[in-house]
């Protein structure tokens, strides 16, 4: 009995010294989560940017666009960064709210994919060449805006801007006015502008 007993307090210090190292540990790694089995993986960092894959060809609707506004698919003014500062990230979330309720959601006519800028009624590209176009007026540098095509948790096509910064990639969207890195949002990623050429496009690599 008395053996017993001198177990039993030896396995509570034990307990006690493990919860005690366990609690250490959390403090001082907290990118580690203390699961069922001991300590599990560091939390996966954040995908700055989309990556890019091989070729493919633009959507035809954007290229029909081109032909008819060739000054909107040139790049005049590029950079190898974009530092978002304070003021930038201002206009930006200015831009995407005025365009958001200046043009009205309007479906194209079945069979009829339109592309166009600054319009009273239009869908989602009409939204995204208008701010792309809006923010390269204002100075920002046209190869960090990039028209995205994707899919939304509904399996509806869909298009968006993408705005490369040092802060990661950037989306507006004209589903909401909210400003989001790429990775939170509900899209599933198709093809995306270069960088290099606006009239060339990628794959991109990974869904999500």
């Amino acid at each position: 009995m008395r053996r017993q007993l001198e177990r039993d307090e030896i396995m509570s210090r034990v307990h006690i010294a493990c919860a005690a190292a366990l609690l250490i540990l959390a403090g001082s790694a907290p990118a580690f989560a203390i699961g069922p089995t001991g300590l599990a993986a560091p939390a996966p960092k954040k995908i700055l940017r989309i990556a890019a894959a091989k070729p493919t060809l633009a959507p035809f609707a954007f290229v029909s666009f081109c032909v008819a506004h060739g000054d909107e698919c040139r790049t005049r003014n590029s950079a190898s960064t974009l530092v978002l500062t304070p003021n930038l990230l201002r206009e930006l979330k200015r831009v995407n709210v005025e365009v958001n309720n200046t043009i009205t959601p309007m479906n194209d006519a079945p069979g009829r994919d339109s592309w166009d800028i600054d319009v009273r009624y239009g869908d989602c590209e009409d939204y995204v060449l208008t701010k792309r176009s809006r923010l390269a007026k204002l100075g920002w540098p046209e190869n960090k805006l990039r028209v995205a095509v994707a899919m939304t948790r509904n399996n509806n096509g869909h298009a968006v801007l993408v705005v490369s910064t040092d802060k990661g990639d950037l989306v507006l969207d004209n589903r909401n006015d909210e400003i989001k890195n790429w990775q939170d949002t509900d899209l599933r990623w198709l093809k995306i502008q270069s960088d290099e050429n606006p009239m060339f496009w990628n794959e991109v690599s990974a869904g999500r």
